[in-house]
């Protein structure tokens, strides 16, 4: 059973080797454990303090990609090089590498596909009283949508199967905490939260500029991997509330005709035409993607096989 600790790297120089020392070699149930950098078009010396370090694996983006293309690399290479078990953490040591047995021991009992590592977010002292909330809100609501128990939804430290890892397909640029959680949900895999530590705060975060925009991003993020595996409901309930919009001028000029004052309302037919109209069209929109998502499951399908037989070939 082999174990590899992926960690996207962009110019982590002072925190890479204080992570990697705090990475388990000897883990119970797990006969190998490697480490596996993805650099992700660093300018400082974290590639060559990652071989100073001895980490067995390094991949290189040669410019900046993002985290999510960095962490779709990484499962990847993770795959190719034999894992059994990844495991996901950041550069910057923010979360406590002493916790990865607890991380994998769901896998190794049976019981879990995915484990996310939950930082009990009301506890962490550099947390504001606003990102507590935002977290525990936006938890709250992936939770309902992915149909998953996970408490910390954006928490990067997290462990896949190598069957999960070669089920997932990232494509946002942006971040992949909540797009892995939402496929992991629609396509019934088993996922569990167990707490873990956290280190003392090293950096501000470069994943996002400001609360706002982390809240843009993540919400857009949100919307797009819903639509994509509930099409049919995303576009129904879109219909449904425009046709109601419709239906009220519309009922509104039939109660004034009623009264023998329908003239100068013939806006609201107008109007609730309108709305109607577009309700028809989302309705139709709704058949359309729910047949491109029936065309979409059968390619991560081709997909899937395919990469498993190029992990067959290695």
């Amino acid at each position: 059973m082999k174990l590899i600790v992926q960690i996207p790297c962009f110019n982590e120089e002072h925190t890479l080797p204080q992570t990697v020392r705090d990475i388990p070699r000897q883990i119970t149930g797990i006969d190998k454990v490697e480490i596996l950098i993805i650099d992700d078009g660093s300018t400082d010396r974290t590639v060559e303090v990652a071989r100073e370090l001895g980490i067995e694996h390094i991949v290189r983006n040669k410019q900046n990609k993002g985290l999510a293309r960095t962490f779709r690399a990484g499962l990847d290479a993770c795959l190719t090089f034999g894992a059994d078990i990844i495991v996901n953490t950041d550069g910057d040591n923010q979360y406590a590498g002493a916790d990865i047995p607890k991380l994998v021991a769901p896998i190794l009992a049976g019981q879990a596909d995915i484990v996310v590592g939950d930082r009990q977010t009301d506890t962490v002292a550099h947390f504001s009283p606003l990102k507590k909330l935002l977290q525990k809100v936006g938890s709250s609501f992936v939770r309902r949508l992915s149909e998953t128990e996970v408490t910390d939804a954006v928490s990067g430290f997290r462990a896949f199967s190598r069957e999960a890892a070669i089920k997932m397909n990232v494509v946002s640029s942006y971040s992949y905490t909540i797009e892995t959680l939402i496929q992991a949900g629609k396509k019934h895999l088993a996922v569990v939260s167990v707490p873990i530590g956290t280190n003392a705060k090293t950096r501000e975060s470069r994943l996002f500029k400001s609360i706002p925009d982390f809240i843009q991003r993540q919400v857009t993020t949100i919307i797009r991997m819903y639509a994509m595996y509930q099409p049919l409901r995303t576009f129904f309930y879109i219909g449904l509330i425009t046709s109601l919009m419709g239906l009220i001028p519309i009922v509104r000029f039939l109660f004034f005709y009623a009264i023998g004052e329908g003239d100068g309302h013939l806006q609201s037919i107008i109007l609730g035409g309108v709305f109607l109209t577009l309700g028809f069209i989302s309705f139709l929109a709704a058949l359309l993607a729910d047949l491109i998502g029936h065309n979409r499951q059968l390619i991560e399908m081709t997909l899937e096989r395919v990469r498993r037989m190029e992990l067959d070939r290695k």
